[in-house]
């Protein structure tokens, strides 16, 4: 799996495994979330910011909003591009846009929304320094 900045987004690059498919090869709908996920996590990465170092540092994020708008199939064997960018930032919440394509065809758009919580699992402000990167991009 890898992944590259263009412009304000990251592209993640996973390919369609067989356990993810049915019997004609195709995708099952609910891949694309977990590919999304993946595209956040590599953002996230590509930040300075990979999931544990925020953890350890008391900031949890969970998922409040997710929808998908399929526009294709994946096929076994295909490798899926997931470009990831955040569209909209809040003093407690981030949402994150995604488009994912194979051969040059598009495959689907969708969106998360996650909001800031402290290890109670209550809602809080994002800490100032990841909501700066987050605000800065992967070029920041």
């Amino acid at each position: 799996m890898s992944f590259d900045v263009r412009g304000d987004a990251v592209v993640t690059e996973v390919e369609v495994r067989y356990a993810e498919t049915d019997q004609q090869g195709v995708a099952y709908h609910a891949n694309y979330f977990v590919w999304m996920e993946i595209g956040r996590t590599r953002y996230l990465e590509a930040l300075g910011f990979p999931y544990h170092r925020m953890e350890a540092e008391g900031a949890l994020f969970s998922v409040m909003e997710a929808r998908c708008r399929y526009a294709g199939a994946a096929r076994y064997g295909e490798r899926v591009e997931i470009a990831t960018q955040v569209t909209a930032l809040r003093s407690r919440s981030v949402a994150f846009g995604y488009a994912l394509e194979a051969e040059g065809r598009p495959l689907a758009t969708g969106a998360t929304v996650l909001i800031a919580l402290d290890r109670e699992r209550r809602p809080r402000r994002i800490p100032a320094e990841i909501a700066r990167a987050l605000a800065l991009g992967p070029r920041g």
